[in-house]
């Protein structure tokens, strides 16, 4: 079994799906039992990022562990759903879209597998953050499924688990972020770290503070929603037998 999916809020029907594989690794245990579950036809392992009761804020989320155990299980590639803040024009709450860079704000996570001294450590180039190959077969599957899925854009990815003032959305946009979520980082290096091909799925489901005219989770559940549905959609298509 070579696909992984991390899901994130908004998918607590994966708690009680398939058959739960607990694993132990060098880093702990991670945020939940891993389940197989059917898309498309194909078998597919699916980890909550937040836990099977979304007990996990984004900075207790053990990502090592996470992604260290989707690969002893098998995964050779990781796409990652997370639910962002839209902070430019790119695209609107309740639509989806597959960044292509990311900045990182967060602080104090464990940044790293090099935990302990290693001779000969490698510095993994991080200059693209998503596999080129896995973002395109994602937009491929939105394509197919007939979902309007942007390509691009630059994933901010701060502490939490506060969202953020206005003040620092307007830094964030002139820093060039276009999305704004708490998961994407330290996850896509770690998986780089690890040899894993990693890509995010994003789905839009605000503005971040101060885009908006409402206050930011008046439409949360209804752009979650619509976003949701969208990810499913291009997910069942990717895994689709030809």
């Amino acid at each position: 079994m070579s696909y992984a999916i991390i899901v994130g809020s908004g998918f607590e029907e994966f708690a009680t799906a398939g058959q739960p594989q607990r694993v132990d690794t060098r880093f702990g245990e991670p945020s939940a039992p891993i389940r197989p579950v059917d898309f498309g036809g194909s078998s597919v392992l699916v980890l909550p990022r937040h836990g099977d009761r979304h007990e996990f804020p984004p900075h207790l989320v053990n990502y090592r562990a996470n992604l260290v155990a989707l690969q002893d299980l098998g995964a050779a590639s990781v796409i990652a759903l997370n639910t962002v803040g839209v902070i430019s024009d790119v695209r609107e709450a309740g639509q989806v879209a597959v960044p292509d860079q990311v900045i990182d704000y967060t602080s104090g996570r464990e940044h790293t597998i090099h935990n302990t001294p290693q001779p000969g450590f490698a510095h993994i180039e991080f200059t693209e953050p998503f596999s080129g190959g896995l973002r395109a077969r994602i937009l491929d599957a939105a394509s197919k499924a007939g979902v309007d899925c942007y390509d691009g854009g630059v994933y901010a990815a701060t502490q939490g688990p506060r969202l953020e003032t206005a003040a620092e959305v307007d830094r964030l946009e002139r820093d060039g972020a276009d999305y704004v979520g708490m998961t994407g980082m330290p996850e896509a290096s770690l998986a780089m770290e690890l040899g894993l091909e990693y890509a995010c799925l994003s789905m839009i489901v605000n503005k971040a503070a101060g885009r908006g005219e409402k206050p930011i989770h008046d439409d949360v559940e209804s752009s979650t929603l619509s976003a949701r549905s969208q990810a499913m959609k291009i997910l069942d298509a990717f895994f689709e037998s030809p």
